[in-house]
């Protein structure tokens, strides 16, 4: 929290019998450092320090797996891993917001940064994608739509009169 980013060098999975098993990710590519925003950090933190005071409440009844999950259920067990989709699907109905599966945020965020002229370099590393050229590959529709944004500016910038005289460099 004190660097602002996320380490992705864990990934959870539950064995049938709700045993947790924390490993690698699949990839040397998913291990990576995502940098948040200041105002998700902040809200992380609040919600860190909410966790840790319910938590320390438990005691002897908090569930020890010898992990401290950020997110878990109230004892502190691991989430299933289909929980923050029922999650997210249930928040799309209650407010009344089109269906859309809980790995398009992944999608729409890439979208979103495209958009804003983030460079399909950083992109692919936030995504932990092994080459830019599957970040090209899966996003080339939004990128050629940010190069049409970037052509209707320069088109502002040579449609525009000049109104000062031009000045001529001197010769020297």
């Amino acid at each position: 929290m004190e660097s602002g980013t996320i380490d992705v060098s864990q990934s959870l999975t539950l064995a049938l019998k709700g045993e947790v098993i924390v490993k690698e990710p699949k990839t040397k590519n998913s291990k990576r450092m995502v940098a948040l925003p200041p105002s998700v950090l902040a809200e992380l933190k609040d919600y860190y320090l909410y966790r840790q005071e319910e938590l320390s409440k438990l005691g002897n009844a908090r569930n020890d797996t010898g992990y401290q999950f950020v997110f878990s259920h109230p004892d502190g067990s691991a989430f299933h891993h289909e929980r923050p989709y029922l999650w997210f699907r249930n928040f799309l109905k209650k407010n009344g917001l089109r269906y859309i599966r809980f790995h398009d945020l992944r999608h729409t965020s890439a979208t979103l940064l495209i958009n804003q002229g983030v460079h399909a370099k950083i992109i692919s590393e936030r995504l932990g994608h092994g080459s830019i050229t599957t970040t090209m590959n899966i996003y080339g529709h939004a990128l050629r739509s940010a190069d049409q944004a970037a052509a209707d500016k320069f088109e502002i910038l040579f449609s525009k009169k000049i109104d000062a005289p031009i000045m001529k460099t001197p010769v020297i």
